[in-house]
């Protein structure tokens, strides 16, 4: 009698634990997991209808109310960070391209020199300082061999014009002696004459 009591007791307990069972798994699962439990633990009444607990339904309706409900406050986040990612993305590429002209008037600026307030590029500007450079050199060349020249020419001036002064002094003391010579031979003679 014992066992038929427990029988008896298990059989009650038995769709008790199971409907327990079945509302822990319809709360704790995937919603597609639910379905599946949904419809193992529902009672078939024929090959196209299945009995399910009003209980049982509501605890899906619930779930799929609240998934839904998630999904779309996931969903509006994802919209508004794709929006504000697609601002930022528009305000990256908005820097990206300032910057790369700053980049290219850089390059423009270190690629060029500005000269007399000419701007030459790099290649110009030092073909034009070699240029000056060599013509500067040419002159101080030119310069400087002219002032030798017009120093040799002035020392051979110098010892020219020295010689020409020694000549013209030993002339004028060769002239100064004949004058003197002939003055004395005139007043010799005149005091010979006198006498």
């Amino acid at each position: 009698m014992r066992v038929l009591i427990y029988s008896i007791f298990l059989l009650c307990l038995i769709p008790t634990a199971q409907g327990q069972m079945l509302q822990q798994k319809l709360k704790t699962s995937s919603l597609d997991s639910q379905f599946v439990y949904l419809n193992l633990y529902s009672k078939s009444q024929s090959a196209d209808f299945k009995i399910i607990r009003r209980a049982n339904l509501e605890t899906i309706r619930h779930n799929v109310r609240d998934s839904l409900s998630t999904y779309r406050k996931k969903i509006a986040e994802l919209s508004n960070n794709a929006s504000s990612s697609a601002g930022n993305i528009k305000g990256l590429q908005d820097s990206v391209q300032s910057l790369s002209s700053q980049l290219e008037q850089e390059q423009q600026k270190t690629d060029s020199i500005s000269f007399l307030g000419i701007n030459f590029a790099k290649g110009s500007y030092h073909t034009l300082v070699w240029v000056i450079i060599i013509v500067l050199a040419a002159a101080f060349a030119g310069t400087l061999f002219a002032f030798r020249k017009a120093k040799v020419d002035t020392v051979d001036s110098k010892n020219t014009v020295d010689e020409l002064q020694e000549e013209l002094q030993t002339l004028r003391k060769k002239s100064m002696e004949r004058e003197q010579h002939l003055k004395r031979q005139l007043l010799d003679e005149q005091l010979k004459r006198n006498s």
